[in-house]
């Protein structure tokens, strides 16, 4: 008989997880999580999220954080099912998305069955994770469960892990929730906005970079009242894109490509460059050099100084209020003229939109990008998946608004885009939302439509089909290698959609994928698009021609 007042710790772990405000928890329970399952049955505040791989779990969590900036939550076993959550783990980690994991472990008080499943979780997530910690005993788990979800969602976000074994589960507790504490970010200190300003307004040229760091709530607001009130152009980083609505007059474009491509031209005829939200796990959209242009770092965090970067004012603190603060000391320079830079970017239009107007068959990727734009509403959502077309849509796909392109320019990890998208559709389910991935990319989690078909959402999931993995072969070519070990065969996608009880479409044409976009977009459920992509031309285009005709103007 249970002691007066106690209940086993298990329930416990979700009344704690109930007062985070935790809404769903995604993933595959084994039998180590079974008291945690059972405890989980009875919350009339969290649902259980069952997906058909640990993966798509984490990804379907640390997309719930990216959109919401709250901790997505997700669950596996000891083992496997641990291992399993490694490669989300980094994918939250490296990306900025709070995540939580909880994994099972057998008893640690006794031994049950020897070694048998058990390895030390603990110290594999080290290395990828900002917190790690085994739970050994009950009345520690409400501590434990606060300082995770604080450390996930302070900045930068990223992942956190606890392990539960079975007989720490099952202990007895009196223990009580820790309330959510309120924690306000430190606002930049007045001395480095002021030195930044007086940068800017004796600068000639000055360019606005926004990053990964600066796609949170209100910062993008701030951003397009200091670019309307100062006339600064900008450009985004691939993270970036949709902070402020690309369709602004001064837009520069996105870094897509790593050097050469026509918004490198435009950053390089500024003298100052207000970099804000750069984070190192994104590729550089400029290199510093001794003599060159002045660089002021914005973000929540002090930089990290390599041989490219070394900012000469750092203005650290709640991005948002830091670029508030700019904005409300700066007195915009009447001598500043942007036309050159602005040059750029009609001359990448104008390339681009020659492009997208080849409706050959198989489709052409800038073509398939213009399409896609044209068929997703203002608010729609993307998620991208890995590989070549990344660049394609990063460098083509007008964003309108934060979070609406949602791709990994961090671990760059192939098989999210059709989690990230389930999420999407979830959270939003009165917005169109679109799954853009690979062959390859795709086969890695396929397994899920089956969860989407379950879960009943709406949802597009669009195949980029050219029978190879076919970044790396690109990248191949490139190097001057042979054609080899990069290609595959496919099942028959249609079938396959089918099969599990979604709607499978086979593209034949340029109109006949416009129609179909159109259809999917227009009928509910689940919709599998199979369509036949040519990328014979990536290389000519985005190594030869894009940086050719940006070096020439």
């Amino acid at each position: 008989m249970a002691e007066a007042g106690k209940r086993k710790a298990s329930d416990l772990f979700i009344e704690c997880l109930e007062a985070e405000g935790c809404e769903y928890i995604f993933g595959v329970p084994g039998e180590e999580n079974l008291d945690f399952l059972d405890s989980l049955s009875r919350s009339d505040k969290i649902k259980l999220i069952l997906t058909r791989h640990e993966q798509g779990a984490g990804f379907m969590a640390a997309t719930y954080g990216r959109h919401t900036g709250k901790t997505g939550v997700c669950i596996a076993t000891l083992g496997p099912g641990a291992t399993n959550f490694v490669t989300a783990a980094a994918y939250a980690q490296l990306g900025g998305m709070p995540m939580m994991m909880i994994t099972g472990q057998k008893p640690i008080k006794k031994s049950k069955q020897g070694r048998f499943q058990i390895l030390d979780v603990v110290a594999m997530m080290g290395p990828i994770t900002k917190y790690t910690h085994q739970l050994a005993a009950g009345d520690n788990i409400p501590s434990r469960v606060r300082e995770a979800y604080r450390l996930a969602e302070e900045e930068k976000p990223g992942a956190v892990h606890l392990e539960f074994p079975e007989d720490i589960a099952e202990e007895k507790t009196d223990a009580q929730p820790i309330p959510r504490s309120t924690a306000r970010r430190p606002s930049a200190e007045p001395k480095a906005v002021r030195q930044a300003v007086e940068m800017i307004e004796k600068a000639k040229a000055p360019v606005l970079v926004i990053g990964a760091g600066a796609n949170r709530k209100m910062t993008g607001r701030m951003l397009e009242q200091f670019v309307e009130k100062t006339g600064i152009p900008f450009l985004t980083t691939q993270m970036g894109k949709g902070v402020i609505d690309e369709r602004h007059p001064k837009f520069l474009g996105c870094a897509a490509l790593s050097a050469g491509d026509f918004v490198h031209r435009a950053v390089e005829d500024s003298d100052c460059i207000i970099n804000v939200g750069h984070d190192v796990i994104e590729k550089p959209p400029f290199f510093m050099k001794a003599g060159g242009a002045k660089v002021i770092h914005v973000s929540n965090r002090t930089a990290e100084v390599d041989p490219v970067y070394f900012p000469q004012v750092e203005v650290i603190g709640d991005i948002a209020n830091a670029i508030w603060q700019i904005k409300e000391d700066i007195s915009p320079n009447r001598s500043w003229s942007f036309d050159h830079m602005l040059a750029y970017h009609a001359a990448e239009l104008e390339h681009t939109g020659k492009l997208a107007k080849d409706a050959r068959f198989p489709i052409f990727p800038p073509h398939l990008v213009q399409q896609v734009r044209d068929a997703m509403p203002h608010d729609g959502i993307i998620c991208l998946d890995n590989g070549v077309y990344k660049i394609w849509f990063a460098r083509g796909y007008t964003a309108y608004l934060p979070n609406t392109v949602l791709l990994d320019n961090a671990l760059a990890t192939m098989g999210a885009g059709l989690p990230s998208a389930m999420m999407s559709a979830m959270l939003y389910p009165e917005r169109k939302v679109m799954a853009i991935c690979g062959d390859g990319g795709f086969m890695m989690n396929d397994q899920e439509m089956e969860t989407a078909v379950r879960l009943g959402l709406n949802l597009t999931v669009l195949i980029l089909r050219d029978d190879a993995y076919g970044m790396i072969r690109w990248k191949q070519a490139n190097m001057g290698f042979a054609d080899f070990g990069l290609t595959y065969g496919n099942p028959d996608f249609v079938k396959f959609a089918e099969s599990f009880g979604a709607t499978g479409h086979r593209i034949t044409s340029s109109d006949h994928l416009r129609e179909t976009l159109r259809h999917c977009n227009e009928t509910p459920g689940v919709h599998l698009i199979d369509c036949p992509v040519d990328y014979s031309e990536n290389d000519r285009i985005l190594n030869k021609d894009i940086k050719e005709l940006s070096k020439a103007l």
